[in-house]
């Protein structure tokens, strides 16, 4: 099965993307940071002092994720092969692990984005051009 949602993001020719809730329309991040390889995916956001506002870590594939040595919060939106929504989790602290058996891919984000943009499980994220919204 091909994984729909991060497929653009794999491609040479990648155009400037975002992610959108496809059930409100909101933009949930504006900027995003993919970590498909191996090397960024063990990195993750480790080695940042923060995330701005707007921008996202497309982990995949991966169903768990921990926050060990991080200096900051973060949501965590869990997502299937196809952008939906699987798991959410607010404001996780540095030194926690969460999983979610069925994902296919962890977006990490700001403390704070699920809440704003009004994510929750169920919903289906989009990756989209930035032209588009």
């Amino acid at each position: 099965m091909k994984e729909r949602f991060i497929s653009q993001l794999s491609s040479p020719t990648t155009p400037d993307l975002c992610i959108r809730n496809q059930r409100n329309g909101r933009v949930v991040a504006s900027r995003i940071l993919p970590a498909l390889e191996s090397k960024s995916r063990r990195s993750g956001l480790l080695g940042y002092d923060s995330l701005p506002d707007g921008d996202a870590m497309v982990i995949a594939p991966t169903n768990a994720v921990h926050t060990w040595f991080m200096r900051f919060p973060i949501d965590l939106a869990f997502v299937d092969r196809e952008g939906r929504v699987i798991k959410t989790c607010h404001t996780v602290k540095p030194w926690r692990i969460a999983a979610a058996f069925r994902a296919f891919a962890v977006i990490e984000l700001n403390a704070g984005t699920l809440a704003r943009s009004e994510t929750m499980s169920g919903d289906r994220l989009e990756l989209m051009p930035k032209a588009g919204i």
